[in-house]
């Protein structure tokens, strides 16, 4: 398998290990695929094909036929362990610290730049995720939120990053958040963000979005030392099994 073709496979796969892309959700064109990550369709095939070995997609044929995504519940912890053994915490700071500077520009151009219908679409992303009762709806409705604030920067660039580094991202911050504090925290900052953008206040907007990268880089640390801690003992990582269930 080619490296972008892997590079893609390993974007879908976390979407759909983590809930973000949920069972029997019908996936986009090869062709509307192979524009969203840049590259060929030949490369969206190719991709496919792997994640159908893999029992994460099945094609369908027929008049609404398309690849669509398996029910894989359940496997979003153990994901989240390999990725955090994975990466450095000098890399994951690394990600944060470009995917800090993606969201508070978001966050700043959409309160200089939003019109009537992107406000709407921000506020309804905001009730999407104070409505969220399980680990699924809170992540889809954070990722939501954050292209949504891309979206009113009027930046298709933006945009494109926007989502290229939650995919990245996100399985590496945002689920550590697992606490009950912590997520009344990253509903506070998203109320903040929201009431900032609304207000036009593009400097507070862009405090509040950076503030809640770096929370979330906080939490992923903790995790990861407390999973890294675990192995060196030669045992499961004490709590944090349960600790990395799904946001």
């Amino acid at each position: 398998m080619s490296k972008r073709a892997d590079a893609v496979v390993r974007r879908l796969s976390e979407g759909i290990r983590l809930g973000l892309l949920v069972a029997d959700e019908h996936l986009p064109s090869e062709s509307d695929l192979a524009e969203s990550f840049g590259v060929s369709p030949v490369t969206i095939r190719e991709a496919l094909t792997t994640l159908r070995e893999q029992g994460l997609v099945v094609t369908r044929r027929g008049r609404n036929g398309g690849s669509f995504v398996r029910d894989v519940r359940g496997g979003a912890a153990e994901l989240l362990r390999e990725r955090l053994r994975e990466v450095s915490p000098a890399e994951l700071r690394d990600l944060a610290d470009h995917y800090a500077a993606i969201s508070g520009t978001s966050a700043l151009l959409a309160a200089h730049r939003a019109g009537e219908p992107d406000l709407a679409l921000i506020t309804d992303s905001m009730s999407e995720l104070q409505r969220a009762t399980d680990a699924a709806g809170r992540r889809r409705a954070v990722s939501r939120f954050q292209v949504e604030l891309a979206a009113a920067a009027q930046s298709p660039r933006l945009i494109r990053a926007v989502i290229g580094m939650q995919a990245e991202v996100g399985p590496l911050l945002w689920l550590a958040t697992t606490g009950d504090a912590d997520r009344v925290e990253v509903l506070r900052r998203h109320r903040e963000i929201h009431a900032a953008v609304l207000a036009g206040d593009g400097t507070r907007a862009r405090a509040q979005a950076v503030a809640h990268v770096y929370g979330a880089l906080a939490r992923a640390g903790a995790l990861q030392r407390t999973l890294l801690t675990g192995d060196e003992d030669g045992g499961p990582p004490g709590g944090a099994a349960a600790e990395v269930r799904a946001w």
